[in-house]
């Protein structure tokens, strides 16, 4: 470990806000800068959510400006830059690698409809192996086949098919180089090797995607140099001059760093737009069948991922259609003060007096024909009920994804690191503890993301190990002890309620998913 006082610039894109923060080498935010996107996407139709990508890009350079303004005697300390950011979202340049149409965003429920089928053989091979479902749904899932079908006189001028995060690093430093971690969605990549196919088109499974190689961008290594910030960029942005830019990872692996987890002996949770589950290794193992594991931070790592797609959002969703409060007021996220909502989960007992919700808002990658269920309504229900089932919902579906991975792995989990907007509150946290029945533990900051792109930058510099950066820069602040008496009616609803709703319902997922694309 090298011992100096050198500072790092982190840059945060989520898909509500930015944030520009200043850390130092003990994991402390010296300064922050957060700016709101004042509308994070528009629609032109229902389920639409597309934006400009250079939307993000400027209010990240509102923010960088004051940053640097007002903490110039900081910025003279630092040495690195790193970046982490939303996943599954492409930009389209042409030639001059001008935008050609605004960005389809990851939460998007537009389908392609791919009437054009597939080479037989390759139809043949995937119904062999039960994957033809979960190939059409990733083909029509895929925002370059709607364009093609859609928008023609787009598709053709489409020189680069770039994730968002790559075009950020383009307008920072002039290259167009990503992480592969930076690659988790719809895109010809080979999660395992971490470099995409050398021939999409002509690939088994790269041809779904419509793209061809030299419309990708360089692969490097997790921790290498992607470049140093130019002189336009620091014009823009204030962020000095020729500052070397290291490559990070996804928001999702750079939480998974920032909670600790590297190693597949705990799990992370994060509770944020879209909630995840995952944990770290160092061999590539599936979280289930057809599924990849994604390339980590950290060079031949892999996080074995599984994500609710609609995750928190759908509490901003509740208190918007049945709560006449906003995400924000609930979460109290500045103020750290819980409010009314989250002092209510205590009024409604563990189960919610047999209230359960199937958090599919979105379709899942291994379910793709799904839509949300609540069932067990009474006379007795109430909108704490409804609240409380919808916590419960996200955790049970998260407990399951917890059990397969333990079963993959051939070993359990002995803790979870937490972290995300719904992390704020204790009564969160601590029906994830009892319905996952493991300890849950909070650090210093739930923005995870931040940190661990920090803790990427240190290590990237040589400053630390992986190690030694979590050693150095995360603090456990609260730890939420599993309930055992809660555990047994989590118990008693998962194994006879929950687990068994999707099989049961199946059927009728698929019919109302089609009765709806009609």
């Amino acid at each position: 470990m090298k011992n100096n006082d050198d500072l790092v610039l982190t840059i945060d894109f989520g898909t509500q806000s930015v944030r520009v923060s200043i850390f130092d080498s003990h994991g402390n935010v010296l300064a922050q800068e957060k700016q709101h996107y004042e509308k994070p996407y528009f629609s032109t139709k229902p389920g639409y959510a597309e934006q400009y990508p250079n939307v993000y890009f400027d209010k990240m350079a509102e923010a960088s400006k004051r940053i640097i303004s007002e903490h110039s005697e900081l910025v003279k300390k630092i040495k690195g830059l790193s970046m982490t950011c939303f996943r599954d979202t492409a930009v389209y340049l042409d030639k001059n690698r001008n935008i050609i149409r605004p960005t389809i965003l990851w939460l998007d429920q537009r389908y392609a409809k791919c009437e054009k089928k597939l080479p037989l053989l390759s139809r043949a091979a995937f119904k062999l192996v039960g994957m033809d479902e979960v190939i059409r749904m990733n083909r029509r899932r895929t925002a370059m086949n709607w364009i093609k079908e859609n928008e023609p006189e787009n598709f053709e001028k489409i020189d680069k098919y770039v994730a968002i995060s790559t075009y950020f690093i383009y307008r920072l430093t002039g290259n167009l180089k990503d992480s592969a971690s930076d690659y988790t969605g719809h895109y010809p990549i080979d999660f395992k090797k971490g470099q995409f196919y050398k021939k999409p088109e002509k690939h088994l499974q790269g041809q779904i995607f419509s793209i061809k190689k030299g419309q990708l961008c360089e692969l490097v290594p997790g921790l290498s140099l992607l470049g140093n910030v130019t002189e336009e960029a620091s014009r823009l942005t204030g962020i000095p001059a020729g500052l070397p830019m290291y490559a990070a990872g996804s928001d999702k692996a750079c939480e998974t760093l920032g909670s600790g987890v590297i190693d597949e002996t705990s799990l992370a949770v994060s509770l944020g737009t879209a909630c995840t589950i995952e944990t770290t290794m160092e061999r590539y193992v599936g979280p289930d069948k057809f599924l990849p594991a994604y390339p980590f931070v950290l060079p031949n790592h892999f996080n074995m991922d599984f994500q609710i797609y609609r995750g928190f959002w759908m509490i901003n969703w509740f208190l918007k259609e049945f709560g006449a409060q906003t995400i924000a007021d609930l979460m109290a996220e500045e103020q750290g003060d819980p409010t009314r909502f989250n002092e209510g989960l205590k009024s409604v007992p563990p189960g919610s007096d047999g209230l359960l919700l199937q958090p599919y808002w979105g379709s899942q990658l291994d379910r793709p024909l799904v839509k949300g269920a609540i069932v067990g309504f009474s006379d007795s229900t109430t909108q704490m009920h409804f609240y409380r089932s919808l916590i419960e919902g996200i955790a049970f579906e998260l407990r399951g994804a917890k059990e397969r991975f333990e079963k993959n792995l051939k070993h359990p989990f002995d803790k979870i690191h937490i972290a995300g907007g719904g992390a704020v509150s204790d009564e969160v946290c601590q029906i994830m503890a009892d319905i996952l029945y493991l300890p849950v533990s909070r650090a210093q900051t739930i923005e995870t993301s931040s940190l661990g792109a920090a803790m990427s930058a240190y290590i990237a510099m040589g400053t630390y190990t992986v190690k030694e950066a979590k050693e150095n820069m995360l603090r456990e602040t609260k730890t939420f002890e599993p309930n055992p008496e809660n555990k047994k009616t989590y118990d008693d609803l998962y194994q006879n309620a929950y687990s068994k709703l999707y099989s049961s319902l199946s059927d009728i997922y698929a019919f109302l998913f089609k009765f709806n694309d009609k």
